[in-house]
């Protein structure tokens, strides 16, 4: 669609200064991008650490689970279940990565604590709740992940979009803008300049 936009020097001049600002902007955009996918890449691999440990450390959760349950019986291991308090020593805090706030779990590893009677237990029930109690810090690292990566993807969808619309939609007018302006002045210029020429030439005959 052709502008109406009346070819000025002023209007050049704006149309130059915008062209600068949205290429400008698309160049922090691009930047950014790139940050932000590499952030995302390295918590990939991370999660990806984390999620081998647990699938390891579950195996051997379940195993001993299971084995608890058979000899000690399931309601007895659920009693147990039931005196374990939730697990509250985390506090999510937040920091920022180009702009976009993700979280960061902060914790402290305590040592394990039974919360039931050995004389009425046994050890397969001890290495469940010592291999879940392993897993508990697994999850809040992968919490932590995950949310962050899922932050970072939202933020990267956003700014490939802005820096398309800069790209595709912005820089291309205000090229045209500046490339249309430039040619009717250019045009003007040989006009007056020929028109001055004409008029010497009338001067000197006279």
């Amino acid at each position: 669609m052709q502008e109406n936009i009346a070819p000025t020097k002023s209007n050049l001049m704006a149309a130059q200064a915008a062209l600068a600002f949205s290429k400008k902007g698309y160049e922090l955009l691009d930047k950014k991008r790139n940050v932000l996918i590499r952030e995302m890449m390295s918590l990939m691999d991370r999660a990806e650490e984390i999620q081998r440990k647990m699938r390891e450390i579950f195996k051997d959760a379940y195993e001993a689970l299971t084995l608890a349950n058979i000899t000690l019986g399931i309601n007895e291991v659920h009693e147990v279940a039931k005196s374990i308090p939730l697990a509250t020593g985390f506090t999510v805090l937040t920091h920022s990565v180009m702009g976009v706030e993700i979280p960061e779990i902060k914790y402290e590893k305590q040592e394990l604590e039974h919360y039931y009677s050995f004389y009425h237990t046994n050890t397969a029930l001890d290495v469940a709740l010592s291999k879940f109690h392993q897993v508990k810090y697994l999850i809040y690292e992968l919490a932590e992940v995950e949310d962050s990566v899922y932050k970072l993807a939202v933020e990267i969808k956003r700014t490939q979009k802005r820096a398309n619309a800069l790209q595709n939609i912005q820089i291309p007018r205000y090229e045209a803008r500046v490339k249309m302006i430039s040619e009717v002045l250019e045009e003007k210029e040989r006009e007056d300049f020929f028109r001055l020429k004409v008029l010497k030439r009338k001067k000197l005959r006279r």
